[in-house]
């Protein structure tokens, strides 16, 4: 039996228009993934994506970061898609920071923009 690809979705304020359109392009392949994302992001893409189904955990701010590298370190996501705005200030850097280097840690692939997010699900739909 084939696993559906287990994707954590997330992008800093400034980035979520352009995750939400990504979601909406690539809306057919991700209704087969199991998706989790920030709570904000989350809320953004299922208000934009009715048909996709994913699990929301609290904001970045709050720990919805730490929460989605505490699953990426139980070996329960398979890729992360993270757009992140390099131009505005983060108070919450660390956190993103301890993200970024669990995805590497437990190699995971790790899009932090549209371009690489576009490959990251073209290998993925073409197995």
């Amino acid at each position: 039996m084939i696993q559906r690809p287990r994707l954590a979705l997330i992008a800093h304020d400034e980035k979520k228009n352009d995750l939400v359109a990504f979601a909406e392009a690539h809306a057919a392949y991700l209704t087969g993934c199991d998706l989790v994302a920030t709570g904000t992001t989350g809320q953004r893409i299922l208000d934009a994506c009715p048909g996709l189904t994913l699990r929301r955990m609290k904001s970045g701010p709050l720990g919805g970061d730490q929460q989605i590298g505490a699953l990426i370190a139980e070996g329960k996501v398979d890729a992360l898609i993270f757009f992140v705005d390099p131009l505005t200030p983060m108070p919450h850097d660390v956190d993103v920071k301890a993200l970024m280097r669990l995805a590497i840690v437990y190699d995971i692939p790790m899009a932090l923009n549209l371009a690489t997010a576009e490959v990251l699900l073209r290998d993925h739909e073409n197995g």
